[in-house]
């Protein structure tokens, strides 16, 4: 058994959501299809999908609508989304059935354990962890995904000239995934943070945030090739 304390300490907290009856149709109707068991080794991603395309991976995709958005505006490419949450995951394999989204698959696991046992080295082109908690409270902060060790994991993932791209709407926590990231092999592609790309789509939560007048930072970082 795991001891206590040298369990890695999670970003998430796991917590019971009310799930509408749509969400529940989809998981029982699509759920089969999309959502992959987690498996201690890489599978064959082009037999998953069924074809050889460039593979995003995404980090904690909420209720999917983003996710959603950048498959259908992305066909070319394929899409692993993480996220722990059954009421997320259900409400994206909605969205997967009415935008008949081939190339989207769901794992629900923890998505350091995800990127470490599932993806190869060097195969992603890129990885997307948009809005993150941002762990507000100083004793909190360890909880934080960005890290140093979950970005060299990344890092490692990535293939040449795959690219990392983080967005926050917490300044503080801005700050430190800039400093983090600035000091791991990655390169930024500006000279501190980014213009939100227009393949990031602007979420609802952000839209609301931005009439507020709250700021939001983008971060973008490719791997050298």
């Amino acid at each position: 058994m795991e001891d206590t304390a040298q369990r890695r300490i999670r970003s998430y907290v796991l917590r019971g959501g009310r799930m509408g009856t749509g969400q529940q149709r989809a998981l029982a109707e699509l759920g089969p299809r999309y959502v992959l068991p987690f498996t201690p080794q890489p599978p064959d991603w082009g037999a998953v999908f069924g074809r050889s395309a460039p593979l995003l991976l995404e980090v904690g995709f909420g209720m999917g609508d983003a996710t959603a958005q950048v498959a259908a505006a992305a066909p070319e490419r394929d899409l692993i989304g993480v996220e722990v949450h059954e009421a997320g995951i259900g409400a994206l394999l909605r969205h997967i059935g009415e935008k008949q989204l081939g190339n989207v698959r769901i794992l629900r696991h923890d998505a350091v354990e995800v990127l470490r046992e599932m993806v190869a080295p060097g195969t992603l082109a890129g990885v997307h962890v948009w809005f993150p908690d941002p762990w507000h409270k100083k004793r909190h902060h360890k909880r934080r995904l960005i890290q140093p060790d979950f970005v060299e994991l990344v890092a490692s993932r990535l293939a040449p000239g795959g690219y990392l791209h983080c967005a926050t709407d917490w300044q503080p926590y801005a700050e430190q995934m800039l400093e983090v990231l600035a000091a791991s092999s990655l390169a930024n592609t500006a000279a501190a943070y980014a213009e939100r790309p227009a393949w990031r789509p602007l979420t609802k939560f952000e839209a609301r945030g931005l009439r507020l007048g709250h700021g939001v930072w983008d971060l973008l970082f490719t791997r050298p090739s």
